[in-house]
């Protein structure tokens, strides 16, 4: 287990984070956190924030009770604002926020109102600080991520092959196309750090085939490399079939039988990682209480499949996998923007 210390190459790392995000001396930074959050990167914020001049106020509440039995990670959903009007106010008179809740804003029913007043968001994921020293936003991200999402807006498919079997028919109208490098400098939006994914959230009935995982992908939820091969069939947007012989198909299996909802089952979104400083091999390094896995979303030339709530498709629930395969190619209408697990052309 790596120690949790205040270091000043780290606050001189978030500083620098924070000025990419346009802070500036004089603003007022809200520093929102639960009791369950990592001390040490409220520190860190905090301390990054005075140090370029800025003034930080800490917005701390307590982690709630468990809303199910079932284990939730990485969601992006936190609930640990309960919709406090106070906290909310407070949220939204702040032109920037540093999000540091444990399971993140990014997909918080209080987020939309959040937005709404034009408040910028960094939402730093509940990782050890050496993870975030690794994966530093890097300016040069930004335009391959913004060619990525301006390709998906404008394809009407996504096809996805590989050679252990994976073929996967997307459509992609009615989509909304997503995507991140780590820092944000426009009122009114959020950005996740690690950063540097392009993806989509399909419309309803949009998603049928079958993706194959083989030993080396990952399971997020899990924080785990697979061990043995696991074959998902997907008809309209569900898995209907989970097929595999190893412990991998049998904890998928039962984690999504856990939640006794249907909605578990369904598409959330996919895309593919453009960040050459993420590491597939990350976990190797780490324990499982000092990551939170989301380098692992964005190393460059993943296919990211994952399931659960789809607000574009009306579906929502707090079961969800993220699973980053390699390997495998991606076509957009024909056009492939990764081959054999590389990203090609202007996104490479």
């Amino acid at each position: 287990m790596l120690i949790e210390r205040i270091e000043a190459k780290w606050i001189d790392l978030f500083a620098d984070v924070f000025r990419q995000c346009a802070v500036q001396a004089g603003d007022a930074v809200a520093i929102l956190a639960e009791s369950q959050s990592r001390p040490v990167l409220v520190e860190l914020a905090d301390l990054a924030a005075q140090r370029i001049g800025a003034r930080p106020f800490r917005l701390i509440v307590p982690t709630p009770p468990l809303a199910t039995l079932v284990p939730v990670r990485s969601t992006g959903a936190s609930d640990a604002l309960q919709r406090l009007v106070p906290v909310l106010a407070a949220l939204k008179a702040s032109p920037f926020v540093v999000d540091l809740t444990v399971e993140g804003l990014l997909h918080a029913v209080e987020l939309p109102e959040i937005l709404g007043a034009g408040v910028r968001v960094l939402m730093v994921s509940n990782e050890h600080p050496e993870i975030l020293e690794r994966t530093k936003p890097d300016p040069a991200l930004e335009p391959k991520v913004r060619a990525g999402m301006r390709l998906l807006k404008a394809a009407q498919s996504m096809r996805v092959t590989s050679a252990v079997g994976t073929d996967l028919a997307i459509s992609l109208q009615g989509a909304r196309v997503g995507g991140g490098w780590g820092t944000t400098t426009k009122p009114g939006t959020i950005t996740h750090w690690p950063g540097g994914l392009c993806l989509a959230f399909p419309a309803k009935g949009s998603v049928r085939g079958v993706l194959v995982m083989q030993p080396g992908d990952v399971n997020l939820t899990f924080k785990q490399y697979l061990r043995d091969t696991v074959r998902l069939t997907i008809a309209d947007d569900f898995v209907t079939a989970i097929d595999g012989a190893g412990v991998d198909a049998e904890l998928m299996r039962g984690y999504l039988e856990s939640w006794g909802d249907r909605e578990a089952y369904a598409v959330s979104h996919v895309g593919w990682g453009m960040n050459p400083l993420a590491r597939w091999d990350a976990l190797a390094f780490y324990d499982k209480r000092d990551c939170n896995g989301t380098e692992l979303r964005a190393f460059a030339g993943n296919f990211l499949y994952s399931t659960g709530a789809n607000e574009v498709a009306g579906r929502h629930t707090l079961g969800h996998f993220d699973l980053p395969l390699r390997a495998c190619t991606v076509a957009l209408d024909g056009r492939v923007v990764v081959r054999d697990g590389v990203l090609q052309g202007d996104l490479a």
